[in-house]
């Protein structure tokens, strides 16, 4: 595939539409249809440009199209006021897929964070996505093995939010 220029910016609330579009899309991509999923993914696109989940969704474009979005907040506290940033998710539209738009996505957000006088850049990939891995491993990111990642979910959560939940 001939390579693109890429451009990065923000999400906006103009941007409301094309956003939830690649959440849906993200979605039947990962864990196929469902009723209520256009709905929903405009739902959380209103809620991050809406400034009310801390999120912030930046999107990938391709003659000021969108072809893919990527999820960051700061977190705190870091070794540093200004915190870490972390990457929650990277999407990219399948015909844009192997165009090199994921390794200019990750290199932006780096620098993004750079700018912002953050000390790490932070994200998970799942064990069973082997081209996210070797792509995150094929730009010299370090694979954290000394940290383990918890969930709880569905049902499970909310009795184990409860003030009576058993202790283990």
């Amino acid at each position: 595939m001939a390579r693109q220029a890429f451009t990065f910016r923000f999400a906006e609330p103009d941007d409301a539409g094309a956003l939830a579009a690649l959440f849906q899309e993200a979605e039947l991509h990962y864990w196929g249809a469902r009723d209520g999923a256009e709905d929903d993914a405009r739902a959380v696109a209103d809620a991050i440009l809406g400034g009310r989940s801390g999120v912030q969704a930046v999107l990938a474009c391709v003659d000021d199209r969108p072809v893919g979005f990527a999820t960051v907040t700061l977190l705190h506290p870091a070794p540093t006021p200004a915190g870490t940033l972390f990457m929650k998710d990277l999407y990219v539209s399948a015909g844009m897929r192997g165009s090199g738009i994921g390794r200019a996505f990750v290199r932006f957000l780096a620098g993004h964070a750079a700018s912002l006088g953050c000390v790490r850049f932070d994200w998970t990939a799942e064990a069973d996505n082997p081209r996210a891995v070797a792509l995150y491993e094929a730009l010299g990111a370090e694979v954290v093995r000394e940290k383990v990642y918890f969930r709880v979910r569905g049902e499970d959560l909310e009795g184990f939010g409860a003030d009576d939940a058993p202790a283990p």
